[in-house]
C-alpha cells in the first residue's frame, strides 16, 4: 500500500514538473534514464510552461527559498534547537576549556556559545565566574536581559546570577557568577591589586566583536585583557580579515601562560604548594587548556541584496546594485575578489547572462550553464550550497578572463552590470526622506535601521519623518462632527448605566438585567467607534499597534519619564519613529531598543550605536549620509542588521544619499586587518608596577605584567617594534623615577595612586601632579579664605579652580572661528580662558622634563627605522636612496649631505634645516619625525596646551565645565557651547567624576584632614555633585 501511494505521489510530482516544461526532472522523479538531450526551452506541453530550464527557474525565481542544508540529529547537550555542525564544535571547545576564535557571519548563531559557557559554569559550581566583554552599553543592557531571561538559579546569600559593571552604574559586580561589562572596566579589575582574587575566579571570558581590537580609541585594552587573563576565552566577531594571523599570537600568548603555569607548579615554597593543594581540592575535577582554535563559517542564513535610490517624480526608483558593478578590471587583476564577496542566486544567473551576451565565443558557456552546471543539472531541489558552488565557478571564470588577457571583455561585463544612474542634490535627498520611507514601507521594507554618522542629524531625520506623518493627518480633515457624535452616544449610555448599576445586579429585575447587558455592549462598541475615529489613520504612522499593548507603551512612556523629559522623542515614538544615539539617557536608549526588537517601531535613525553585538535585526538597512566613518568595516557590521533570521528571507540594503563611487569603495574594499594599536603609555606601566608590588600573588601579577610588555599584537613576528617597545618601557621608567612615582628600587610612591585613578586622562594626570607637588593649589587655597573657622573658600578659588581643571579634564576644541564670537553669548563664556601663569609655567616645565627624556628616546628608535622606504615620496614612491638613483643629482646630494647629519629625522624634512635636536621640541616631532617610526602612535605623554588647525591657527578650548560650574545650566551648554544635549549631559558628568576620584584620592593620601587643597577639592566635589544632581532630576 505504501509504495502505491508512493508511486501516485511521484506521478502527481512528475505531472506537475511536466506542466511547467520541466522534462528532464520528469523523468528523473519517474526514475527513466535521460539519454537525449531535451532543449527545455523550447518545449511547451501546456498552458503552465514557463519557458526556462529547471535549475535556472530555482536560481530566478526561488533564489531566496532554497533549502538550507541543516542536520536533523539532535544534540542532548541542547534541547530547543538542533545545532549546526560547526556550533558543535563551539560546544566541544567550551566542553574541553578550549580557547576559540569565531569568525561567523551576523545571526548565524555564534553567540549562543557564550550562552552554553555561561550554562556550563553555572552547572558546575556557586563559585566560578563568566565575564561577557560587550563593546557598548546597549549590548551590555541586551546580554543582561538576556541572561536574566534565560538562568536561574538558586544561590548562597550574597550572590547573584548576573551583575554589571559600566562607567554608568554597578550593581553585583563582584557577587555575581555573569558579570556583563565594557573592555575599560574589565580593565579596571584586573589591574586591581585589591580584586586578584577574583579574577581567580574566572572561568571563561567571552569578547563580543573582538575586532575592536584594531580599532584606533581604546584597542589597546582589548589587547591588555586578552593577554592577561590565564583563562580560557572565545572570541567573537563577524568582520575579522586576519583570523589565522590572531590565532596565532593568542596561540603565543597562552603559551606563555602554560609556561608561567608549570614554572609556578614548580615551585619549592611549601607555602604555595599547600595553597596549590587547596586550590586544585576546591575546582575538583577541572582540566586546564592553552589551546586556542579557530572557528570559521562564511555562510549567512539570509542573503543580501543591496539598492540605490533615486528619486523619480515624486515617488522613488530602487536600483538593484550587482556587487561586481563595484569591480573594476585593475581589482579583480591585483586582488581577485574580496574575501567575504557574495552573490545571491539571482545575482549568479545576472552574472552568468551578461557574461554570456558580452563574449558571443566564450569556450565555457555552455559548461557554465545552469542547466548543465554539474551540482545543478537535472536537481528537483537545488540547495543553497549548490549555489554557493555555482558562484564560486563564476568568480574564478571571471578572473581567469582576466589572467588570460579578455580584459576587454571582463570590462564589459561589469560596465554592463552598473545601474545608470545619477547622483542628486544632497539638499534635495534630505526633503525627500519621508517620501524614501513612504515608499519602502510600500514595498514591504520595513521595519528598517537608518544610519547617520552625525548626533544632530540622526535627531533631524526623524523629527522630519514625523512632521510629515502630523501634516498628512492635517490635511485628510477627520470626521469630527461624527466623532463628536459619537461620544454624545458613549456619555449618554454611560449614565444609563451608573443609574442600572447602583443597584446590585441579583436585585435587578429580569427586564433590566437584559437591559444592562444590551447597554454594556452599546458602551464597547461606541469606545471601539470613538477609538478607531480617534486612532492615527494606518498611513499615518508606521507604528505596529498589534506589536505592544496599550498599557506596556503607557508603562514604558512612564518608566523612562519620556512623556515629561523628552517629548521630542515620545511623540515620534507613538508613531513607530525612534532614534538611537550614545549620547541619549540610558533609559530612553533601552525604550527605544525595546520597542524596536518588540516590533513596534517601525523606523529608528542611528548611529552607530546599534552597528556593534546588539540584536537588532530588521528587514532593511538604509545608509542615509555619507561619513569619513562610513567604511568597509562599518558597512558590513552595519548591514549584517538586515534580514531577521526565522522571519526574513533576504535583507535588503539601501544607498539613500551615497555617491556611487563610494557605493563602489565601501562593497569592493576587504576588511581592514587586525595589526594592532601600540599597546604602551606611561600610566600603563606605573599600573603595571602597581599591580607587580601590592598584589597579594606576586608571581602572578608579574606574569600578567610581563605578558602586557612582551605580547603586543602590532610587534607580533616584528623584532625591531618590539625591541622598540623595550625602550618605550625604559624611558618611561626613567620618568616615573625623575618624576617620584617610584623609587630606586622600582616600588611606587607619592601621588602614584592618584596617577593610575586617572590613568585614562593622561598626561593631564601627571600635569595635575606637578601642580600639586609644586604647592600651587596651596598657594591659590591660602589667600582666599572667607570663614576661617569653616574653612569655605571663596567663588574666585573655586572658579579658579575649575579653571585650571578644565585646562586639564575638558580638553574640547572649538574651531578658530569661535574667537571672533568672544563676548557675545548671554550666558556661557564659551571660550576657556588660558592657565593661571603659575600654573603655565609649571606645565611648560612638565613638557621640558618629557621632551628631554622622550627625544632621547625617539634618537635611539631611530636605529629600527627603514631607511630605504623613509627615502621614498609616499604617493609616488619614487626613491631617492643610494647613489644609483636617476633622479636630479643635485637634489639627491643634497638630500644625502643633510641625512648624514641627522639620523631621526625624516630625510626630506632635513632639506628645511630640520636636525636631531628637533626631536627635543615635542610640538614638531609628528611632522619632521621618521614615517616608519611613526611618533603620533608611541603615546609620548606631551601636554599639548596650545592646538593649532591645518592652517596653523590657534584652537580655544570649550569653557563648557566652567560655563557649567558658573550658571549650571545644561540647556545654555547645548545652546551657546555648540554641544548636543546629551553630549552636554555626559561631558558634564566626565568632568563631575574627574573632580570626585581627585578629592577622594587627596582625602586618603593626606594625613591632615583639615589641609586646605583637601578641603577645597572637597567642597568643589559637593558644589559640581549638587549642580549636576539638578540637570540630572
Amino acid at each position: 500500500m505504501k509504495s502505491y501511494y508512493r508511486s501516485l505521489t511521484e506521478k502527481k510530482i512528475a505531472g506537475y514538473l511536466k506542466d511547467m516544461g520541466f522534462h528532464n526532472l520528469d523523468m528523473s522523479v519517474l526514475g527513466h534514464n535521460k539519454k537525449q538531450g531535451i532543449n527545455t526551452k523550447t518545449v511547451t506541453c501546456s498552458n503552465y510552461a514557463v519557458g526556462i530550464g529547471a535549475a535556472r527557474f530555482q536560481l530566478q525565481y526561488m533564489s531566496h527559498y532554497l533549502k538550507r542544508e541543516e542536520r536533523k540529529d539532535p544534540d542532548p547537550r541542547i534541547h530547543h534547537f538542533i545545532p549546526d555542525t560547526w556550533q558543535r564544535e563551539l560546544m566541544d571547545i567550551v566542553d574541553n576549556n578550549e580557547s576559540a576564535i569565531i569568525v561567523a557571519p551576523t545571526s548565524s548563531g555564534k553567540t549562543y556559545a557564550s550562552y552554553y559557557c555561561m550554562e556550563k559554569v553555572l552547572r558546575e559550581s556557586d563559585d566560578g565566574v563568566v565575564v561577557y566583554v560587550a563593546p557598548t552599553k546597549a549590548l551590555v543592557h541586551q546580554v543582561v536581559a538576556t541572561v536574566h531571561n534565560r538562568f536561574v538559579k538558586e544561590l548562597p546569600a550574597g550572590i547573584t546570577v548576573c551583575g554589571v559593571f559600566t562607567r554608568d552604574y554597578r550593581y553585583d559586580a563582584l557577587n555575581c557568577q555573569v558579570l556583563v561589562t565594557v573592555p575599560q572596566c574589565l580593565e579596571i579589575l584586573v589591574l586591581s591589586p585589591h580584586w586578584q582574587n577574583w579574577v581567580k575566579r574566572i572561568k571563561y571570558v567571552v569578547f563580543d566583536e573582538v575586532h575592536c581590537l584594531g580599532g584606533e580609541i581604546g584597542a589597546q585594552v582589548w589587547e591588555h585583557l586578552l593577554v592577561m587573563i590565564r583563562c580560557p576565552f572565545l572570541a567573537l566577531s563577524a568582520t575579522i580579515s586576519n583570523p589565522e594571523y590572531l590565532t596565532e599570537w593568542l596561540q603565543k600568548v597562552k603559551n606563555y601562560w602554560l609556561q608561567a603555569e608549570e614554572l609556578q607548579n614548580s615551585e619549592p615554597s611549601e607555602s604555595k604548594s599547600s595553597h596549590r593543594i587547596k586550590h586544585k581540592q576546591k575546582r575538583g575535577s577541572d582540566k586546564k587548556s592553552f589551546k586556542v582554535r579557530l572557528v570559521k563559517y562564511g555562510e549567512r542564513y539570509n542573503d543580501l541584496e543591496k539598492y540605490v535610490c533615486i528619486p523619480e517624480d515624486g515617488s522613488f526608483e530602487f536600483f538593484h546594485y550587482h556587487p561586481c558593478a563595484a569591480l573594476t578590471v585593475n581589482h579583480i587583476e591585483k586582488y581577485g575578489f574580496p574575501s567575504d564577496f557574495s552573490f545571491s542566486p539571482q545575482e549568479c544567473i545576472k552574472l552568468y547572462d551578461t557574461m554570456v551576451g558580452t563574449w558571443k565565443n566564450w569556450s565555457r558557456a555552455k559548461e557554465l550553464d545552469p542547466e548543465q552546471f554539474s551540482s545543478l543539472k537535472d536537481k528537483i531541489i537545488i540547495t543553497k550550497a549548490d549555489a554557493r558552488k555555482y558562484e564560486e565557478s563564476l568568480k574564478k571564470e571571471l578572473v581567469n578572463w582576466v589572467r588570460c588577457g579578455h580584459k576587454e571583455e571582463v570590462g564589459k561585463v561589469l560596465k554592463s552590470l552598473q545601474p545608470e544612474i545619477e547622483d542628486v542634490a544632497e539638499h534635495d535627498m534630505k526633503k525627500l526622506f519621508p517620501c524614501f520611507v513612504e515608499e519602502l514601507r510600500k514595498i514591504d521594507a520595513l521595519p528598517a535601521l537608518f544610519f547617520i554618522f552625525n548626533i544632530q542629524e540622526v535627531e533631524s531625520y526623524a523629527d522630519r519623518l514625523y512632521l510629515h506623518l502630523k501634516k498628512k493627518k492635517e490635511e485628510m480633515k477627520p470626521d469630527t462632527e461624527a466623532q463628536l457624535s459619537l461620544q454624545i452616544k458613549l456619555e449618554k449610555v454611560e449614565k444609563k448605566l451608573k443609574r442600572l448599576t447602583n443597584v446590585t445586579e441579583d436585585k435587578l429585575s429580569a427586564s433590566k438585567a437584559e437591559i444592562l447587558h444590551t447597554l454594556l455592549d452599546k458602551k464597547n462598541i461606541l469606545e471601539m467607534q470613538v477609538e478607531k475615529l480617534s486612532k492615527d489613520p494606518p498611513e499615518c504612522t508606521f507604528a505596529n499597534q498589534k506589536a505592544v499593548d496599550e498599557k506596556t507603551l503607557n508603562y514604558m512612556l512612564k518608566r523612562t519619564q519620556l512623556l515629561t523629559r523628552n517629548i521630542r522623542l515620545a511623540l515620534p515614538l507613538l508613531k513607530g519613529i525612534g532614534y538611537h544615539h550614545e549620547s541619549m539617557n540610558p533609559k530612553q536608549r533601552q525604550a527605544v531598543e525595546t520597542l524596536l526588537r518588540m516590533g513596534f517601531l517601525q523606523v529608528v535613525t542611528a548611529t552607530g550605536s546599534l552597528a556593534l553585538g546588539i540584536n537588532m535585526p530588521c528587514k532593511s538597512v538604509v545608509f542615509v549620509e555619507d561619513s569619513v566613518y562610513l567604511d568597509s568595516l562599518n558597512l558590513r557590521q552595519m548591514s549584517g542588521r538586515a534580514g531577521r533570521r526565522g522571519q526574513d528571507l533576504l535583507g535588503k540594503v539601501f544607498f539613500y544619499n551615497i555617491p556611487l563611487p563610494k557605493v563602489q569603495r565601501l562593497i569592493k574594499a576587504n576588511v581592514p586587518k587586525l595589526k594592532g594599536q601600540f599597546p604602551l603609555s606611561v600610566s600603563l606601566i606605573l599600573r603595571l608596577i602597581l599591580l607587580a608590588e601590592k598584589a597579594d600573588d606576586k608571581p602572578d601579577a608579574k606574569a600578567k605584567a610581563l605578558s602586557v610588555l612582551k605580547h603586543s599584537l602590532m610587534a607580533f613576528n616584528q623584532p625591531k617594534k618590539q625591541e622598540m617597545l623595550k625602550l618605550f618601557f625604559l624611558f618611561s621608567v626613567q620618568f616615573l623615577v625623575r618624576e617620584g612615582y617610584i623609587n630606586q628600587e622600582g616600588k611606587p610612591q607619592g601621588f602614584s595612586g592618584l596617577a593610575t585613578h586617572l590613568h585614562y586622562r593622561e598626561p593631564s594626570n601627571f600635569v595635575l601632579i606637578r601642580f600639586l607637588e609644586k604647592g600651587l593649589f596651596h598657594k591659590l587655597c591660602e589667600r582666599s579664605l572667607t570663614n576661617k573657622g569653616g574653612k569655605q573658600f571663596s567663588e574666585t578659588v573655586m572658579e579658579t579652580l575649575v579653571l585650571v581643571l578644565a585646562n586639564l579634564f575638558g580638553r574640547l576644541r572649538l574651531p578658530h572661528s569661535a574667537v571672533e564670537l568672544k563676548g557675545q553669548f548671554r550666558h556661557s563664556k564659551v571660550i576657556l580662558d588660558e592657565l593661571p601663569p603659575d600654573f603655565a609655567a609649571a606645565a611648560e616645565e612638565y613638557n621640558d622634563v618629557v621632551d628631554k627624556i622622550f627625544g632621547s628616546f625617539l634618537l635611539s628608535t631611530s636605529k629600527f627605522a627603514d631607511m630605504e622606504q623613509e627615502y621614498q615620496l609616499p604617493l609616488s614612491n619614487i626613491s631617492f636612496a643610494g647613489a644609483e638613483s636617476d633622479h636630479e643629482t643635485s637634489f639627491l646630494s643634497v638630500l644625502t649631505n643633510c641625512q648624514n647629519k641627522t639620523t631621526a629625522v625624516s630625510p626630506f624634512a632635513t632639506l628645511s634645516g630640520n636636525t636631531n635636536n628637533d626631536l627635543f621640541c615635542a610640538s614638531t616631532v609628528d611632522t619632521i619625525g621618521l614615517q616608519t617610526i611613526d611618533a603620533k602612535t608611541l603615546k609620548i605623554p606631551t601636554f599639548d596646551h596650545e592646538t593649532e588647525d591645518i592652517q596653523g591657527r590657534k584652537m580655544p578650548l570649550n569653557a563648557y565645565a566652567l560655563d557649567f560650574y558658573k550658571h549650571g545650566s545644561l540647556k545654555a551648554l547645548f545652546c551657546e557651547n555648540f554641544l548636543h544635549r546629551g553630549d552636554a549631559f555626559q561631558l558634564i558628568k566626565d568632568f563631575k567624576l574627574v573632580i570626585s576620584s581627585i578629592s577622594t584620592s587627596l582625602m586618603e593620601l593626606c594625613e591632615d584632614e583639615n589641609d586646605n587643597v583637601v578641603l577645597a577639592f572637597k567642597q568643589l566635589d559637593e558644589s559640581y555633585k549638587e549642580k549636576y544632581e539638578k540637570i540630572q532630576n
